[in-house]
């Protein structure tokens, strides 16, 4: 694998790691949320100048429905780390607690309420990449030959996460918590292993949604493109 990939292979599985944990507010306290907050920044910002070069490719090129997909997934993204860097500076009372804010409430709330959505974003953005990052796992690992019972085993795995996510999505009310005001947390009798878990099977429903959904695009586009190429000989 090239170090260029395993840098950013890394990068982006530290910055989940991070968004996860930024999460479990209630658990890490509000010092460590700040602090993981800022650690983020940094790692958004050099994913963005690692990935520079998307920038300059949105406006070039053939648009297809997979290119459109994943052009409107980054910038909402984008969009949404941004708005949650943006007001967690003024709501922050810890790390910069000399900035004066009188009624956070509005700000706390979009601070909230954007993460969540970020969140979303951030799976689907994975998704959209599960191709790449499989094959530079195969790579990583020397499996290099396919197998049948290799691959009935994860796509079994998957539809179990995917259950899982499904049920955890609907105990811990997530459509509310993507439509009105709903602060971090949970009970505190809940382990943090336990809420990890949980997220990542919320994750898993998005990750492999967006995998098998885009295969499914890849496959209808390249029997138009077979139909195409047979009906003009």
């Amino acid at each position: 694998m090239k170090g260029n990939m395993l840098i950013r292979m890394v990068i982006d599985l530290t910055m989940t790691i991070m968004m996860l944990v930024a999460m479990a507010y209630e658990i890490t306290g509000n010092t460590i949320h700040e602090l993981i907050g800022v650690v983020l920044l940094i790692l958004f910002i050099v994913h963005n100048i690692i990935n520079r070069r998307w920038y300059k490719t949105i406006i070039k090129g053939k648009y297809n429905v997979r290119r459109i997909l994943s052009i409107t997934v980054n910038l909402l993204f984008l969009v949404s780390m941004a708005v949650i860097i943006i007001s967690s500076v003024p709501i922050s009372s810890d790390i910069f607690p000399s900035i004066p804010v009188e009624n956070d409430m509005i700000l706390r709330q979009i601070h909230v309420q954007t993460s969540y959505w970020g969140f979303i974003f951030m799976s689907v953005h994975i998704g959209m990449s599960w191709g790449t990052i499989i094959n530079a796992v195969r790579k990583m690992t020397g499996i290099t030959s396919t197998s049948r019972i290799r691959t009935i085993a994860m796509r079994v795995l998957a539809v179990l996460i995917v259950v899982y996510g499904v049920q955890t999505s609907i105990e811990r009310d997530m459509l509310s918590r993507l439509t009105i005001y709903y602060p971090f947390g949970w009970s505190y009798n809940e382990s943090f292993m336990g809420f990890l878990i949980e997220q990542l099977a919320i994750m898993g429903i998005y990750i492999s949604g967006t995998h098998y959904v885009l295969k499914f695009i890849q496959g209808k586009e390249k029997a138009k493109a077979y139909k195409r190429k047979t009906s003009s000989h």
